[in-house]
């Protein structure tokens, strides 16, 4: 698993690549995500774009990475997810828990207010 963090404007954009699986991917998760948060980071987008797997640790990772953002009014958010990927995660039935966007530009603008 490999992680590239890059910046639009006040967003976050993580990059993921590989498999978000118990053991490997879901460390690397928590540790990002914590991270981020830590710095004072409120708008974070994650990229699943290139994430071939995902399992029930890194489902939980996810969860546990909302929950986190969300204590400190952090918003956290999903990109482009893949078909096995978006399988995994209707199955574990948490998709209304998370926002999800197939264009990074929708994404990033998400966060702006509304007025």
């Amino acid at each position: 698993m490999r992680v590239d963090v890059r910046h639009a404007n006040d967003v976050v954009i993580v990059d993921f690549n590989g498999d978000l699986v118990t053991d490997d991917g879901e460390e690397l998760l928590r540790d990002v995500v914590s991270e981020l948060v830590a710095e004072g980071w409120t708008k974070i987008v994650l990229n699943l774009a290139r994430v071939g797997r995902l399992d029930s640790g890194g489902v939980g990772e996810l969860v546990a990475s909302w929950k986190l953002a969300h204590e400190f009014g952090a918003g956290l958010k999903l990109l482009r997810p893949g078909d096995r990927v978006r399988h995994t995660l209707h199955l574990s039935q948490i998709l209304p828990l998370l926002e999800v966007f197939e264009d990074e530009a929708a994404a990033v603008a998400s966060f702006a207010p509304t007025s």
